[in-house]
């Protein structure tokens, strides 16, 4: 029963007109709310500081991306030196009246005087890449026109660049561009013959000898190639046709690739570009009951990320394997990668908590010396919130891990208002992160919980195996034992909580609309997929059918039909309140599926609760945003909460 497939065409004067009406009902309902000043004012206060992304690194030049506090959208900037004076190399405030187009960096040549740069219109995934001479300031004459780009990488050479870009007909190819040329003229260079389930990313050793691809088959399976950019030889096969992840790097010969082949929580293993074979591998870091969640070559040595019960951590090796030592974590929380070249003792990370905002420190591999390279200008008095970890029991027995965050004292009465975020899925781990939002929320005394759900990578891949496919009820019935365990020990009742998700996240809680509706006040979805039947025939939907099945499989569709949320709205069912959010620049997951899922509950409910659609024109799924609009986002989001649950300011 597909009721509502009218809605998937957007352009359609009936669709435009459907959407006109809902955001002005939604704009009715929420724009008098009397919380919206008090979470306008702290909403402002909290996001209207400098933010720095941590820097790339070239020769003795530093790139990142930086927007100061009074402006609506972060800038790329250059660097010479960690400490040196900075230099503004793109603005994108003249790009657009509405602040609506950004930028990103997406590379930069081995000596630093060459930047390929992103430009991004709203929040689309796709963008169109232009080159900035860094010493004059002089655009380059290249841009690659616009389109989802998987992979940009100078040629070792200077006289070109391969990239790997999505087609209209949904498949990847990688490419090379030869700068002088047309870029229409680009011959394929990779890829012929994929079908659109396989995409491509593109990567570099550090010393830019070496074009490094990743073939992706669905969200836990990869192939890599290689090509010596020295001479014109041809792509060559590393690793194919194995059921597991690979990420490789390449150093002095050296092949080091973190992979869970036959180690679900990932090893590092070591070969030789002389016998690439993976038969010729090695265990140079072997399987540890922690996660291994990420590695890079730093200054002749191995920087390597763990992951153990919700919490990261970083340790640095030798170039035979050998503890050399951990990096300090100020507090438990996330510590980011540290990330530089192999030919500079500087790495680079991050650190951050739900009392603690992101901090970039720089790091010295040799001597283990830390200093902050950039703290924000926000204070967070860490004492006053508590952080709590909790285990609780699934449906099944699974015993799953929960931060749960809230004022320091807070009385536990049985009626604090309180929202679960949720993900669960693509091996994305849940971990302790600073939100102005969980800030906020506190302090107006709510309760923020984070459940380390199935289907994420928070244990590997057998937790990520355990909540993907045939598998998925798995993900939806942690998220209800999650808050059935916070009901049970007296944080909360069914009328004061709420969940929230996004994405996959928004695959979550539509779920739990559908399944559990008795247990949830309120739920926030956004940019969700809803449609499981449909979801793979629009936009990026292929490349997840490895994560979801695909209702072409007549078994599988069996399996989808039986969640879809879309497809499990049941008439004359009380059902909570909802907010879906969408735009209609979601280019990865079409926004079809927040339409069609409120036209579809706002028909079925009985609740008379207000089921609501939030629909940006410029908005999608990589944001795209100017601050001023990210900052009304919250607050529509937050008053909304407020509302159902019963917060007064």
């Amino acid at each position: 029963i597909d009721p509502y497939r009218w809605l998937e065409d957007q352009q359609s004067p009936r669709t435009r007109a459907w959407i006109e009406a809902q955001n002005s009902y939604t704009n009715m309902l929420l724009g008098d709310l009397p919380m919206r000043d008090s979470l306008r004012a702290r909403f402002t206060d909290l996001m209207r500081r400098t933010g720095v992304s941590k820097p790339v690194t070239r020769r003795n030049r530093l790139f990142y991306s930086k927007r100061l506090a009074d402006q609506e959208l972060s800038a790329i900037y250059m660097r010479q030196g960690a400490h040196g004076e900075e230099t503004l190399l793109v603005d994108p405030t003249p790009l657009s009246d509405d602040g609506t187009v950004s930028v990103s960096m997406v590379d930069i040549n081995l000596d630093g005087t060459l930047l390929a740069y992103g430009v991004r219109q709203g929040g689309a995934d796709e963008t169109e890449i232009h080159f900035l001479q860094v010493d004059s300031l002089e655009p380059h004459p290249t841009v690659l026109p616009t389109a989802v780009y998987f992979g940009v990488v100078m040629a070792a050479n200077g006289k070109g660049v391969y990239y790997s870009k999505r087609l209209e007909d949904g498949t990847a190819r990688l490419y090379y561009h030869r700068f002088g040329t047309d870029p229409a003229s680009d011959k394929v260079l990779f890829g012929e013959g994929f079908g659109p389930e396989k995409g491509i990313n593109v990567g570099r050793s550090d010393d830019n000898r070496w074009l490094i691809i990743s073939v992706w088959r669905g969200g836990n399976r990869n192939d890599v190639y290689y090509k010596d950019m020295a001479v014109s030889g041809p792509v060559q096969p590393l690793v194919t046709g194995l059921d597991a992840m690979f990420d490789v790097s390449i150093a002095d010969g050296q092949i080091y690739v973190s992979t869970n082949w036959k180690a679900p929580n990932r090893r590092l293993m070591v070969g030789s570009l002389d016998e690439p074979s993976v038969e010729s591998w090695r265990d140079l870091i072997p399987e540890d009951e922690a996660v291994m969640s990420g590695f890079d070559l730093v200054g002749g040595m191995l920087s390597i990320r763990w992951q153990k019960d919700m919490v990261s951590y970083s340790r640095i090796y030798d170039l035979e394997g050998n503890f050399v030592r951990a990096l300090e974590s100020p507090m438990i929380g996330t510590m980011g990668l540290p990330t530089g070249r192999w030919d500079n003792p500087y790495a680079y990370y991050t650190f951050q908590s739900y009392a603690m905002p992101r901090t970039i420190y720089r790091y010295n591999i040799e001597t283990g010396v830390a200093e902050v390279w950039h703290e924000p200008d926000l204070q967070i008095d860490a004492e006053s919130m508590q952080v709590k970890q909790v285990w609780y029991n699934s449906k099944d027995g699974t015993r799953i891990p929960m931060f749960v965050v809230h004022r320091r004292g807070l009385e536990l009465d049985g009626n604090r208002p309180t929202v679960i975020y949720g993900y669960g899925g693509f091996t994305v781990s849940t971990r302790p992160w600073f939100s102005t939002s969980v800030v906020a929320w506190t302090e107006f005394g709510g309760v923020y919980a984070y459940p380390a759900l199935r289907g994420g990578g928070e244990y590997g891949e057998e937790w990520h195996r355990a909540g993907m496919r045939e598998n998925k009820q798995n993900t939806f019935d942690d998220l209800y034992a999650a808050a059935e365990w916070l009901i049970a020990n007296n944080y909360t009742s069914s009328e004061r909580l709420a969940c929230y998700g996004g994405s996959n996240g928004g695959l979550l809680v539509g779920a739990a609309l559908t399944q559990r509706p008795e247990l949830f006040q309120a739920i926030v979805c956004t940019y969700p997929l809803l449609d499981m039947i449909r979801y793979h025939k629009l936009l990026m939907g292929p490349y997840w059918v490895g994560e979801y099945g695909s209702s072409d499989n007549p078994e599988e569709f069996e399996i989808l039909l039986d969640y879809s949320p879309y497809h499990n709205v049941r008439e004359s069912v009380e059902y909570p309140s909802v907010l879906f959010v969408t735009g209609d620049h979601d280019t990865r997951v079409d926004p079809m599926h927040a339409r069609k899922m409120t036209a579809r509950v706002q028909k079925a409910t009985l609740s008379r609760l207000p089921v609501l659609l939030r629909y940006e024109e410029r908005a999608g799924h990589s944001g795209g945003m100017p601050m001023s609009a990210k900052i009304e986002e919250r607050v529509d989001v937050y008053s909304y909460l407020m509302w159902q649950l019963g917060v007064m300011p």
